[in-house]
C-alpha cells in the first residue's frame, strides 16, 4: 500500500515544504494504478489534476506538426509533474503515457486551489515551483551546451549510477528523448563508444571498460 504522507516527504519537490502543508497535500491525494501502455491524460484535454509518480515510468510528449510524436520528457519515481495547469493554463500541454506499469499520487487541481487560498501554503508552494524553474533552466544548458556524449553517459549516470553493468530499463528511442537526441543518432553514438572499446552493449546490459567512472566527475556534484 502506498503511503501518501511519506512518498511526498521523500519526493525532492516536496522537500521543502512544511509538515503542515506536507500533511495538508497527503491528505486531498488519490492513489491510481496504472498499466504499461495505459494513458495518464491527453494533450488538450483539461487539466483536473497534477501528479507525483510513485512507481513506474510516464513519458510525456507531444504531437508536433506533421503528426509526429515529440517526447519532452520520461518521468521517475519521485518527480512531481503536469503543474502547469495550476497556474498558465486549463488544459493539459503534453500526452502522458505509461512506459511500464506503476503507480501514481493524482492530487486535484480544484483542492489544490483550496489550499493555495492560504498565505502559509501558498508561500511554500511558490518557492518548491521557483526551485523546480531553476532546474529546468539549468537542464535547458546542460541539453544545449553539452555533446551527445556527455548527455548519454550522465543519463545513465543519474538513472542508474556508477556501475560497471547496467541493466537498462528503457527503451532506446526514450533515452534518446531524453538527451535531446534521436534514436538514429544515439544508435550511431553508441558504435563510436563500442569501436573506441568504452563499453560494451548485449541485450539490456551494458559493462563499461575497467576505470571508466573513475575518470569522470560526479554528476551529483554540479
Amino acid at each position: 500500500m502506498i503511503d501518501s504522507r511519506k512518498l511526498l516527504e521523500q519526493a525532492s519537490f516536496f522537500q521543502e515544504l512544511s509538515a503542515a502543508s506536507k500533511n495538508a497535500i497527503a491528505s486531498i491525494c488519490q492513489i491510481r494504478e496504472f498499466k504499461k501502455k495505459s494513458i495518464l491524460f491527453t494533450e488538450g484535454t483539461r487539466g483536473d489534476a497534477v501528479f507525483l509518480l510513485a512507481t513506474g515510468n510516464i513519458r510525456l510528449s507531444r504531437m508536433a506538426p506533421g503528426g509526429h510524436e515529440s517526447v519532452i520528457k520520461i518521468i521517475q519515481p519521485g518527480e512531481f509533474f503536469a503543474e502547469v495547469i495550476l497556474f498558465e493554463r486549463n488544459h493539459y500541454p503534453v500526452t502522458a503515457t505509461a512506459t511500464s506499469s506503476g503507480t501514481v499520487l493524482s492530487i486535484p487541481r480544484r483542492e489544490i486551489h483550496q489550499l493555495l487560498s492560504t498565505s502559509e501554503f501558498r508561500n511554500d508552494f511558490i518557492a518548491m515551483l521557483m526551485k523546480k524553474q531553476r532546474y529546468l533552466t539549468d537542464r535547458i544548458y546542460f541539453l544545449t551546451s553539452c555533446d551527445l556524449e556527455e548527455r548519454f553517459v550522465t543519463f545513465l549516470d543519474e538513472h542508474y549510477g556508477r556501475k560497471g553493468h547496467v541493466q537498462i530499463t528503457f527503451a532506446k528511442k526514450d533515452i534518446a528523448a531524453g538527451i535531446g537526441s534521436t534514436p538514429e543518432a544515439l544508435s550511431r553514438l553508441i558504435l563510436r563508444l563500442k569501436k573506441r572499446k568504452v563499453l560494451t552493449w548485449k541485450g539490456r546490459t551494458i559493462t563499461f571498460r575497467p576505470g571508466f567512472w573513475t575518470e569522470r566527475p560526479d554528476v551529483s556534484a554540479r
